[in-house]
């Protein structure tokens, strides 16, 4: 069953809120003015009967000899004049000397509730039902001139007559209500409409996609990403800002003020200029960092910012293994340049009739190629790392290193499960760190040895050179980031690349001085892979 829109739902909440408020204040306001109107009548029937038994000729009707001739011509006269449904005077004894129907007169007044006024001479509102039926009744007591009681007056309004009057409110109570409600509905349409738009109509599921949407995309950037509002108070933040910020992923950095994290931060400049910064360098918590600052508009109101930042140390990383990419193009390039100067040499000796020379220099390098081939098939058969290592081979050939693919080196296939870029990269920084070691040699004693092996449960990987080995002193920390033998700067990215393809791979790299005198990088893959499977 489909859902109705969010629009729908909050019209449709809406107006049922306004409806249910607006019918609970009708109700409350009808029994406020019932109990309005019964207090005002009540007062009013209590204030005919004190002014009815302070009248002179009541209190002489009293002392008639026949107190009914005199007094129930006055109490009609009263009833009629202040529209009471019933004046009745009683003696001490509570015998009626007037009523409204006189069959009724001589006999006790009805209702239990003249103690007050015949005993103890005091003025009251009761509510009690008499032969007329229930009535509000006021009640005062009779004194004569020496202030003893002699009597009571008793002014009633009926309780049916009461619900009547009531009854006349009603009709513009439900008006009111009715005009509540309606304006109710049309307000909560217009709020549901408004609601909708401000939402770019979206509905709360698809609200609730993107939000989630929202949050995986900005975990899974290794850019650290941090959102300030207009105040300068972190709103969102991502676990690699945690990281480049060196701070625990518990740590809770949403609500503090950005200068708190970031001193030396520019993102309240950012917002005051309204000015994209971008790679602009800056120092994180004594890191280098490349950071890119936002503002974040609605209209053409800013209302926070956002910075995302990196390492200078991961870029860097970046540019070595793109520095690598190139030292692969350049072994292929080394190996296309050879072919060509051997190509142009037979011309040369075509051109000069020296064709014995040409076929016996093409005999030499179709027999030393044929060797290579021949030993790549036999003990290298994977494709895959055959192209580098021929690739190599030519490469040292260009920097008159002697490249030595050990005899004893054997592999048929790299497993389908283990990834061959990561041999590539592997072999490929090892053997060029090896060149590079060698470089300062004399060029009979550059030498740089490969030796690969499958022995069925790990992939052995060795790499030799016959330079001056790892230092004493950088031994421990050779696999740190920036951590280098050589003098020249932007180094020492390589080795930490290495150690990281070996990590993914689920190896171990060792490294130890060579029998060459050099450096000799050991790097064991287990074929298996990993025991259990590796999180993403």
């Amino acid at each position: 069953m489909k859902k109705n829109s969010l629009q729908a739902r909050i019209f449709r909440f809406g107006a049922i809120f306004v409806s249910l408020v607006a019918i609970v204040i009708g109700i409350s306001f009808y029994f406020i003015i019932s109990h309005a109107i019964e207090r005002q009548i009540g007062e009013r029937a209590l204030s005919i009967a004190i002014t009815t038994s302070e009248r002179q000729d009541i209190i002489a009707g009293f002392q008639a000899e026949n107190p009914t001739d005199v007094l129930q011509p006055i109490a009609t006269s009263i009833q009629e004049s202040t529209g009471a449904e019933y004046v009745v005077i009683g003696n001490k004894e509570g015998i009626r000397y007037a009523h409204p129907v006189r069959e009724r007169i001589g006999q006790k007044m009805v209702g239990d509730d003249n103690e007050q006024a015949l005993i103890y001479g005091k003025s009251y509102i009761s509510e009690a039902t008499g032969t007329l039926g229930t009535a509000l009744r006021g009640k005062a007591p009779v004194f004569d001139d020496k202030g003893e009681v002699i009597g009571v007056i008793s002014v009633g309004f009926l309780k049916d007559n009461i619900a009547m009057i009531f009854m006349q409110y009603v009709d513009n109570i439900a008006y009111i209500v009715v005009i509540a409600i309606f304006i109710g509905i049309v307000g909560s349409s217009i709020l549901a409409r408004n609601i909708k738009k401000e939402l770019f109509n979206l509905e709360p599921s698809e609200i609730a996609s993107l939000f989630t949407e929202r949050n995986a995309l900005i975990e899974s950037v290794r850019e650290g990403i941090i959102m300030v509002d207009a105040n300068g108070v972190i709103t969102m933040v991502n676990l690699a800002a945690h990281e480049i910020l060196s701070l625990p992923e518990q740590t809770e950095l949403v609500g503090r003020n950005i200068w708190e994290v970031i001193p030396n931060t520019n993102l309240p400049q950012v917002m005051e200029s309204g000015e994209d910064q971008l790679d602009r360098p800056m120092e994180i918590r004594g890191k280098k960092a490349i950071v890119n600052r936002i503002p974040i508009r609605v209209g053409d109101k800013i209302v926070g910012a956002v910075s995302s930042f990196r390492l200078q140390s991961d870029i860097d990383r970046l540019a070595e293994e793109l520095s690598q990419v190139k030292r692969y193009t350049e072994a292929l390039r080394a190996q296309t340049h050879e072919y060509n100067n051997f190509l142009y040499t037979i011309s040369g000796l075509i051109q000069l009739n020296s064709y014995e020379e040409a076929l016996s220099l093409i005999h030499v390098e179709t027999a030393e190629h044929q060797s290579l081939i021949q030993f790549m098939t036999k003990h290298l058969q994977d494709p895959f790392l055959g192209g580098i290592v021929i690739g190599f081979l030519n490469r040292a050939k260009e920097l008159k290193v002697r490249f030595v693919l050990d005899e004893d080196s054997y592999l048929e296939k790299l497993p389908k499960h283990l990834q061959k870029h990561l041999f590539v990269s592997i072999i490929g920084n090892l053997v060029t760190n090896g060149f590079e070691a060698v470089e300062g040699l004399l060029e009979d004693e550059r030498i740089v040895r490969v030796f690969i092996l499958d022995n069925g449960e790990e992939i052995l990987i060795e790499v030799e050179d016959s330079g001056n080995g790892i230092k004493e002193e950088v031994l421990n920390d050779i696999w740190k980031e920036g951590v280098s033998t050589k003098e020249d700067g932007n180094r020492g990215y390589g080795l930490v690349k290495v150690q990281e393809n070996v990590n993914d791979l689920g190896g171990s790299i060792a490294i130890e001085r060579g029998d060459l005198g050099g450096a000799l990088f050991i790097v064991s893959i287990p074929k298996g892979g990993y025991l259990h499977d590796k999180p993403n």
